[in-house]
């Protein structure tokens, strides 16, 4: 098809998916449980990195930890004592385990203690460093600054901490390693994206739905690749690395520059319900 009829039928199927339908099934509806800004950040987050298998197993899972923090993430993790954490000791999804759980725990009591929002601990505010960089590590050339800075620098403070397990890096990526950063990418588009239609939160402010970059997994790349939105040679790798997030989101930024990765709905709706 030519161009405008490729943005015409991605638009069509944006609107199609992007609806409070959507949610039911998938990873966002565990932070859509809350109303609490921080009880949804706490839950997407972990909803986010728990994301991969299949969708059933991944929603049991994060109630599941819904459940062992009695119903209340952001009240749990300020609060809990020490022989609240035995709880946590059984807990596993895939390579996720126990160990995990427990960091996780751990910096989250930490980091609320001090800050409201989890949304602060992307933003690089070092004195003399702008918010965001001007270009990207892959070469690529970027209309607007992409929130690679961001992803590096929520990566850095997660992992400086005295306890934290060497074996929990693998669960948060970094685009400074060349990662897709799908299961970032997903949680960023959930609290930064803003529309009237329900399903993205638009809680966070400071970073903006332009500078998202679109999460690329099985589905996405698939349908990304049979129309032709995505031929960067590391889309056909077992797993598409950050170049190929950025080439495929400055693909769909011609198409809708405020707003690229809302094609993110159209791309996964085609292909997970067979459509393509």
């Amino acid at each position: 098809m030519s161009e405008p009829e490729l943005i015409d039928f991605l638009n069509r199927k944006a609107d199609q998916y992007n609806r409070p339908s959507f949610i039911e099934r998938d990873p966002i509806s565990i932070p859509h449980r809350f109303s609490r800004k921080q009880d949804i950040e706490i839950m997407g987050f972990w909803a986010a990195v728990l994301a991969w298998g299949q969708r059933p197993v991944i929603l049991k899972k994060s109630n599941e930890l819904i459940e062992l923090m009695d119903g209340a993430p952001y009240d749990f993790v300020r609060n809990h004592e020490e022989s609240d954490l035995k709880r946590f000791l059984a807990f596993k999804h895939r390579t996720f385990n126990a160990t995990d759980a427990l960091y996780f725990l751990h910096f989250f009591h930490t980091y609320y203690q001090t800050n409201d929002s989890l949304e602060d601990a992307f933003i690089n505010t070092a004195a003399g460093k702008p918010l965001f960089d001007s270009t990207n590590r892959s070469g690529f050339p970027a209309a607007v600054p992409t929130v690679e800075s961001a992803l590096i620098t929520f990566h850095d403070r997660f992992c400086c901490d005295p306890f934290f397990p060497e074996r929990t890096r693998k669960h948060i990526a970094t685009p400074a390693r060349n990662s897709s950063c799908k299961r970032l990418l997903m949680f960023l588009r959930w609290m930064v994206r803003h529309d009237d239609r329900g399903v993205d939160f638009g809680l966070w402010t400071r970073l903006r739905p332009n500078q998202l970059v679109i999460p690329i997994d099985v589905h996405v790349n698939r349908v990304a690749r049979t129309l032709g939105l995505l031929t960067h040679r590391s889309a056909t790798l077992p797993q598409p690395d950050w170049k190929a997030a950025l080439s495929l989101t400055e693909t769909l930024r011609r198409f809708d520059p405020a707003d690229p990765v809302r094609y993110d709905f159209a791309l996964f709706g085609l292909g997970v319900e067979g459509e393509l």
